[in-house]
């Protein structure tokens, strides 16, 4: 089958039924849709090497993650893939294990095979990144981490960590702990703003725990007996993976959950309203981060050579989902 059936099928020419194809493509969406329709009847599949000596894409988007054992950037990775199926590019997924050199081996291997990269959370500094420039000319996209200089997608996690201690208030916590996460990363130094901002205001006393691994056990390990030690009535977590080891830890110590501690954490994965209690997160639009983040790559693609355009900065709305591991207290 050739793109010349197709043109016949379609009523249209050939070279428009490669625009139509093709990302990015300058046709009507009543005629890209024709076409995907005449091509879909007769089986017509691009020859992605073909079209690559022509257009000079690869058809490959890459998306680099640091840990895909946490499900939430399973999900990011599940959001990228959707979006670039339905705009006709595969994806290529790197794991880099919060190893900063990983990252960049990543960045310098993915690069020739794809057409951009969609970045997210990245572990290298400021500097780093900005000398990637000097590592490739493809596109860049940031996913959860904002950097002057780059387009990226972000959640308002300031906002979030708000939304979580001013639910706790209401409930009646004056004393609640913060169990944080890696300090270097923008995730950490975002949620961090939102937890102080609410300090400040003197509402709430913040027990400020310290850093743990955003790993299950970092909840389970020390960090839940300084809360526990603290006096503190309510615990919000750096993520939703830190808060099940905090539940854990509380549970081993037969302290119960919401009715002794109540638990917050940030992410809203999907077992957090599976838990035992559900979880009561921030959820983080992940599903829509990902969209975006790709729509932002193709954008940057479809600019036209020498085009100087500010790169641009999207930040995604967060709320809190309530659920059953917070409860409010008793006062005497």
């Amino acid at each position: 089958m050739t793109i010349r059936e197709v043109a016949k099928e379609a009523g249209v020419s050939p070279s428009t039924v490669s625009r139509s194809l093709t990302p990015g493509g300058t046709v009507s969406e009543v005629t890209r849709e024709r076409v995907r329709a005449a091509a879909d009847r007769l089986g017509y599949r691009p020859n992605r090497a073909a079209r690559g000596l022509i257009t000079g894409r690869t058809g490959h988007v890459g998306v680099i993650v640091p840990d895909l054992l946490n499900p939430f950037f399973a999900d990011i990775c599940k959001g990228v893939q959707a979006r670039a199926r339905g705009l006709g590019h595969a994806v290529f997924v790197s794991d880099t294990e919060r190893d900063e050199g990983l990252e960049m081996d990543a960045i310098r291997t993915l690069a020739p095979e794809v057409d951009g990269i969609v970045l997210c959370a990245p572990q290298l500094s400021s500097e780093e990144l900005r000398s990637l420039s000097d590592v490739t000319d493809k596109p860049i996209i940031l996913l959860h981490r904002k950097e002057p200089g780059f387009a990226s997608v972000t959640a308002d996690l300031v906002e979030g960590m708000t939304d979580a201690l001013t639910h706790l208030h209401a409930l009646g916590h004056r004393r609640v702990a913060y169990v944080g996460g890696p300090r270097s990363t923008w995730t950490a130094q975002e949620r961090a703003a939102g937890i102080e901002a609410m300090a400040s205001s003197g509402k709430v006393e913040i027990i400020q725990v310290g850093s743990v691994a955003p790993h299950f056990d970092g909840g389970i390990t020390g960090a839940a007996d300084v809360v526990l030690a603290s006096g503190a009535t309510a615990v919000v977590a750096f993520n939703d993976i830190v808060a099940f080891g905090l539940i854990s830890r509380f549970s081993a110590r037969k302290v119960r959950v919401p009715d002794e501690m109540s638990v917050v954490g940030c992410d809203d994965i999907a077992l957090a309203g599976m838990a035992a209690p559900p979880l009561t997160t921030v959820h983080v639009p992940k599903a829509h981060a990902a969209r975006a983040a790709v729509d932002l790559l193709f954008r940057t693609l479809g600019t036209p050579a020498g085009e100087d355009v500010e790169p641009l900065q999207r930040v995604l709305p967060t709320h809190l989902v309530v659920r059953g591991s917070t409860a409010a207290i008793e006062r005497p």
